[in-house]
């Protein structure tokens, strides 16, 4: 298993440190390698490696982890290499700019993994059935119409996203947890239709907003 979260915080706030709070919690779930990517308007920062958190992290990573919104993961290898190029989270730019953390396990990561790489042209660079769904994804977010332009930018339907995970549920086998992030657009998550592996939310509330965060356990 690994742990995930996500968390989108006040838009003056830099969740970095956050983030590495919470992967600190959930170090249990995964000791092999730990990620964190964050992001503001228009730029992602992110720091991933072998090892615990606390040794993957010092102050100066902290303290370069940018922006009011991101994700974290901490993995213990169920798929894959040990390899420190497969520590999470992945990110691809197109489109838009997507970042996921995983926790579960593809039955068929192969089989998409092949149809990836003939029908769409998407380099998978790792053996790791988190990329092969991080860019499943990707494909679909293009196949449900996502990029739309308003007065010549680039632009998120938020239906046409959900559409999207529609569709990875359908042709994904295996039981998934799955946090990401739009760069500056905001968070997702979803997991399979059965269930499998956990997912909470929680909410706080600030003066003019609120703050959300998800993660692969209540604590």
């Amino acid at each position: 298993m690994c742990g995930i979260i996500g968390l989108v915080g006040h838009p003056d706030s830099q969740v970095g440190k956050t983030l590495y709070d919470g992967l600190l919690v959930l170090q249990h779930r995964g000791q092999d390698a730990a990620g964190i990517v964050t992001s503001d308007s228009s730029n992602i920062s992110h720091r991933r490696a072998n090892g615990l958190v606390r040794d993957v992290f010092r102050l100066r990573h902290i303290q370069a982890l940018e922006g009011s919104m991101g994700l974290g993961h901490v993995r213990y290898p169920t798929a894959g290499s040990a390899s420190a190029s497969e520590a999470q989270p992945f990110y691809t730019n197109s489109p838009f700019g997507v970042s996921l953390a995983h926790n579960g396990n593809l039955t068929n990561s192969n089989e998409i993994a092949q149809d990836l790489i003939v029908q769409h042209r998407r380099h998978v660079n790792t053996t790791s059935d988190s990329e092969v769904l991080l860019n499943h994804l990707a494909v679909q977010l293009d196949v449900s119409g996502n990029q739309m332009n308003i007065n010549g930018e680039p632009f998120l339907d938020v239906d046409n996203f959900f559409d999207a995970v529609k569709n990875v549920n359908k042709t994904v086998r295996g039981g998934y947890a799955c946090v990401g992030l739009v760069s500056g657009y905001g968070i997702f998550a979803f997991r399979d239709p059965h269930g499998i592996r956990p997912l909470i939310y929680g909410k706080r509330d600030y003066e003019g907003g609120s703050e959300w965060v998800v993660a692969s356990e209540s604590v």
